[in-house]
C-alpha cells in the first residue's frame, strides 16, 4: 500500500522526468529556440541530462524509502477522501504529459503583444541599435533594425530611397486597425518570458480581408509618409504585394 508521502515522491520524480524528456526532445528537434535564447542551448541540455540522472537515482532509492512509511496510512486511518491523493497525482502527471509532450510547441502571438505592448522596449532598442545602424547595410536589416530606426525619431527624409524586406506575423495597429498593421517579431534576450514585441507599420486599408491576425507574411517596400495624417505612425511601408509565408524555423530575433 502506497503512503501519501510515497505518492508525492513518485509524483515529483515523474514530473521531473517528463520535464527532462520534453527539454531534450525540444533540443534534439531544434525547437528549444521557441523558449530560450540559443546562447543557453548547451547549458540547458547539460542541465537536463544531469536532472535525468538525479531523477533516475531517485527512482532507484524510492523502494527503500517506502519501507519507512509502509504503515503510515494504516496507522492514521483511511478516510473517505483518501482517493484524492492518487487521483490528483494521476491528473497532474497526465496534464504534464499532454502539455509538455503531446501538444506541439508554439510561438508567442498577438495576445502576448497586447499584454506587453508593441515596441514597448523602444527605448532600449533605440539606445542599443539605432546609433550603430545609420549608414549600415540596409539590405540586411531585420524587423528589429527597422523598428529601432523608426523609434529613434528619424523622419521621412532619412528613409527616402531605402527599401526594407521584412518577415513577421500580422498584428493590428491599436490606433488605426482598419488601415495599418505591424509586421511583428519578438526580441528574446534570455527566454520567452522576457520576449519583447517589436514591429514595422504597414499601411494597407482593408488588410483584414486578405490576412489574418498572427498569420506570417513577407514584403518588400520603400518607406513613405502615412496617408492617414491622424495616425501616430508617421512613416509606414506601403507595399505593392504582400506574400503569405509559413512561420520560419526561427521565429524570434536576438
Amino acid at each position: 500500500m502506497f503512503t501519501r508521502r510515497l505518492i508525492r515522491r513518485w509524483q515529483g520524480v515523474a514530473l521531473s522526468l517528463i520535464g527532462v524528456v520534453a527539454t531534450l526532445w525540444l533540443g534534439l528537434t531544434g525547437q528549444l529556440a521557441l523558449y530560450i535564447h540559443p546562447r543557453y542551448f548547451v547549458f540547458t541540455m547539460v542541465m537536463a541530462v544531469i536532472a535525468a540522472v538525479l531523477a533516475l537515482a531517485a527512482f532507484a532509492l524510492a523502494p527503500g524509502a517506502a519501507d519507512e512509511h509502509l504503515h503510515e496510512q494504516a496507522e492514521t486511518g483511511i478516510t473517505r477522501w483518501g482517493w484524492l491523493w492518487p487521483t490528483g497525482s494521476i491528473l497532474t502527471i497526465t496534464a504534464a504529459v499532454v502539455g509538455l509532450l503531446v501538444l506541439p510547441p508554439s510561438t508567442l502571438t498577438t495576445s502576448t503583444v497586447a499584454q506587453r505592448g508593441l515596441n514597448g522596449s523602444a527605448s532600449s532598442l533605440v539606445s542599443n541599435d539605432a546609433g550603430k545602424l545609420a549608414g549600415g547595410d540596409y539590405s540586411s536589416f531585420t524587423v528589429r533594425d527597422w523598428a529601432s530606426l523608426l523609434r529613434s525619431g528619424a523622419g521621412v527624409d532619412f528613409f527616402a530611397g531605402k527599401t526594407a524586406t521584412v518577415t513577421g506575423f500580422v498584428t493590428p495597429d491599436k490606433g488605426d486597425p482598419a488601415n495599418v498593421f505591424f509586421v511583428t517579431r519578438f526580441v528574446v534576450s534570455c527566454c520567452a518570458v522576457d520576449a519583447q514585441p517589436i514591429g514595422v507599420p504597414v499601411y494597407r486599408p482593408g488588410w483584414q480581408n486578405e490576412y489574418k491576425t498572427d498569420s506570417w507574411v513577407t514584403l518588400t517596400s520603400g518607406f513613405r509618409p502615412n496617408p492617414n495624417v491622424t495616425s501616430r505612425e508617421s512613416v509606414v511601408l506601403i507595399p505593392d504585394t504582400i506574400t503569405p509565408v509559413a512561420q520560419p524555423a526561427q521565429p524570434y530575433v536576438y
